[in-house]
């Protein structure tokens, strides 16, 4: 239910459209309020055509384009409607006597007062439909046909919204708030609120048919639900457990009973207005079925590290996990449209276009729509490429395609953002332009960094191939190596210097240091030599696991990882899993790619007392004996990921770069920092390490981390001057505390 600003209708209304029922001042009198001049001057010379559905309509032609969020208003037309309200109604004079304030009543006098029970003759059925907030109204008649769930806001007319946002906690945020101002006009009347407020409504929650989810998805939102797995479960398997792929609902699950599942419909609708309608049933029953592998991601993946390293964003603050690997069953869309009657001329061949009278397939889009009122679409030359693989999908992993992600039918398109996949498919529309959708006209796009959170979203492109991108799921350190905790370790041996499992334990004794392009000279340093138990340092092993994809079906070349926060580059292991006959389906790379990493930290230092002298009995204290010695602070160093396709694009080096206000396609380098954890072994020789905190996205919040390093740093760092680095490593290290959120 994200909102739309309405258009220069609600703002400047006609004199004789003032309501009836305004107990305070007359609608000529209404002021054309700061706020709104502000806005409708700011894009007065926007070249959005206008909306092609009359006013109050709630129902939209198929090829009209979404209201523009900018209010196309000129100073001409200003003072068109300034010189109309000086001479409309004779006796506007009388009309506009104020009528005196209610005893108590101190808000804005510019702006009526509605009674509750004219508020609700302003229902669904009204045309004009009204709802209330707090203690004001709202005139939503302009803003439904751009709502996304238009229908279910529909329900709140001649009421309150409130229950709906109270159950839709999605909606409670400013900028919500701040555009749904914009409708504003006018305030309840004192004699019908209670403490400042109207008597609270019960609505019936939309939510409560919702499928029981696994316990162990990280929820961002209830309800709707959105989440994702943890870390440590997300890519445990090549192909995502249904329980545990990750969840991104708009609105409540359709409750589909299993008897009619069969009779479930979907129409299409083909350029000439000749529609067609199969059933579940027909389709497994007339078309061929076709499996495919692929990945579907939001495309808010990681926003998270976008926010920690960039800046605010809009959205869900999703982890690494915004992500999932499947395999789907279904039939192909290019077989559905062709056997509806779509006919298109050879996308390669303009001149028999000309010939055959045929449209080109890359000039029209399908429009996909799920029964939640959800719509999208993706270019119809995708639709019906050969090896694109898009699949009118009913099964998932084997089984029947689960209710949180679309069941019964849905789309999956893969290699492109999974905002294209809808669930819950009901109508398909080839047409001439783009779902007229919110989130196919004002969502999933992405801007400038400098353009802010009110960009000209008619701009943009809309999303559909996703870039390449990489993260860290996963790490490991010292003991937790050697003591068979990695499951990928136990059992194999690992082309990084062969460990291997014995009886529980994995010998990481001839681990190659691998840090750097050129190996070390092992022979030449002695501190290497030193077993891991020493009271001086440490050569500790590390082992690491991730993911890696790319969209429009482009492969993974390689994955880059570096232990020294991106001063030394080492690769890692791709794993092969779609080697096995039958472990992968579709033309294409649509697949993700696990990638595993056995190497070497650097030596790591014991704690160092305020004595000057280790101090190995205090190794789990970062201020031995209470001391204020910031000597004595975690040993950290980060992790950092990139992967490369096979088309040789790579990721971005940071999120500064590609920043957007919404948070989208947030896929530069991943950063993973390590702070690995010293214990005496019991013996008073030494001491043992192991894996210790991990921060980042994904992981944990790392800002006390942070602020902690930035005072040490301040402590040690020498007087700033010409070529100094201490500036802006600490420049750095603020960024990241500012950033500082969940995961």
């Amino acid at each position: 239910m994200m909102i739309a600003p309405r258009r220069l209708t609600v703002v400047l209304r006609h004199p004789n459209s003032r309501p009836a029922t305004a107990s305070f001042v007359c609608r000529p009198c209404i002021r054309l309020r700061a706020k709104n001049l502000h806005q409708t001057t700011a894009r007065a010379n926007s070249t959005q055509p206008p909306s092609r559905h009359s006013p109050g309509s709630n129902t939209r032609p198929r090829t009209a384009r979404v209201a523009p969020l900018g209010l196309l208003v000129g100073g001409g037309l200003v003072a068109s409607y300034l010189a109309i309200t000086q001479h409309t109604n004779d006796d506007s004079a009388e009309a506009c006597k104020v009528k005196p304030l209610a005893s108590g009543d101190d808000r804005d006098p510019s702006l009526p007062r509605f009674r509750l029970k004219d508020v609700r003759q302003h229902d669904a059925a009204s045309g004009k439909p009204w709802v209330t907030y707090e203690d004001k109204v709202y005139d939503i008649t302009d803003w439904i046909a751009a709502h996304p769930g238009g229908d279910v806001i529909l329900r709140a007319a001649g009421a309150s919204i409130e229950p709906y946002w109270n159950i839709f906690s999605i909606h409670k945020s400013t900028h919500v708030r701040e555009i749904l101002d914009q409708y504003l006009i006018g305030f309840i009347e004192v004699a019908d609120l209670v403490n400042g407020r109207p008597a609270v409504e019960q609505i019936e929650d939309p939510f409560k048919e919702d499928p029981a989810r696994d316990p162990r998805l990280i929820s961002h939102t209830v309800k709707p639900r959105n989440a994702e797995p943890p870390n440590e479960e997300l890519d445990r398997e090549f192909q995502t457990p249904n329980g545990l792929f990750y969840v991104r609902n708009h609105m409540w699950v359709p409750v589909i009973e299993e008897s009619k599942v069969g009779e479930h419909g979907l129409t299409i609708e083909l350029p000439d207005g000749e529609t067609r309608t199969y059933t579940l049933a027909e389709l497994k029953e007339r078309f061929p079925t076709h499996k495919v592998t692929a990945v579907l991601q939001c495309s808010g993946n990681r926003r998270n590290d976008m926010t920690r390293h960039a800046g605010k964003t809009n959205g869900l603050q999703w982890g690494v996990s915004a992500i999932s690997n499947a395999e789907w069953e279904g039939v192909r869309l290019a077989d559905v449209l062709a056997d509806a009657g779509l006919k298109v001329a050879d996308a390669t061949s303009t001149t028999q276009s000309l010939v055959s009278g045929n449209p080109s397939p890359n000039s029209l889009h399908v429009q996909l729509t799920g029964l939640e009122a959800y719509g999208s679409s993706i270019p119809l030359s995708k639709a019906l490429d050969p090896s694109g693989d898009v699949l009118l999908a009913f099964g998932m992993n084997g089984q029947t395609l689960p209710r949180d992600h679309g069941y019964p039918l849905r789309a999956v398109v893969p290699g492109t953002v999974a905002a294209r996949s809808v669930k819950w498919l009901s109508k398909i529309v080839v047409s001439d332009e783009e779902s007229p959708s919110q989130w196919q006209r004002r969502d999933y796009k992405s801007f400038g960094p400098n353009e802010g959170p009110s960009p000209d979203w008619d701009r943009a492109v809309s999303i559909q191939e996703m870039p390449v991108t990489s993260a860290i799921t996963g790490v490991w350190v010292g003991d937790c190596v050697r003591k068979g905790r990695v499951a990928w370790l136990s059992g194999a041996r690992s082309q990084h210097g062969g460990g291997k499992q014995d009886g529980g334990i994995v010998d990481v004794g001839g681990v190659e240091r691998k840090v750097g392009f050129t190996p070390q000279d092992r022979a030449n340093n002695a501190k290497e030599e030193a077993p891991h138990n020493t009271k001086e340092t440490s050569a500790e092993p590390v082992a690491v696991q991730g993911y890696a994809y790319s969209g429009g079906g482009r492969g993974i070349a390689r994955v880059d990882i570096s232990l020294d926060g991106g001063k030394t580059w080492d690769q890692a292991e791709l794993l092969d899993d779609c080697s096995k006959p039958g472990a992968c389906f579709g033309n294409k790379n649509w697949t993700w790619r696990r990638w595993r990493y056995l190497g070497q930290l650097s030596e790591l230092s014991l704690p160092v007392s305020s004595s000057g002298t280790t101090a190995d009995n205090d190794c789990e204290s970062s201020t031995p004996n209470n001391s204020k010695d910031l000597r004595t602070k975690k040993h950290c160093t980060t992790l950092v990921v990139k992967a490369t396709d096979d088309a040789y694009n790579a990721q971005p080096e940071s999120h500064a770069a590609i920043f957007n206000a919404r948070g989208n396609l947030a896929t530069a380098w991943h950063r993973v920092r390590i702070c690995p954890k010293c214990t005496t072994n019991g013996d008073g020789k030494g001491v043992v390490w192991s894996t210790g905190e991990t921060y980042g996205c994904g992981f944990k919040k790392e800002a006390e981390a942070v602020r902690d390093e930035m005072a040490m740093l301040r402590s040690s760092a020498p007087p700033e001057g010409p070529g100094s680095k201490s500036g802006s490593a600490l420049a750095g290290v603020s960024i990241s505390v500012s950033a500082g959120g969940k995961d």
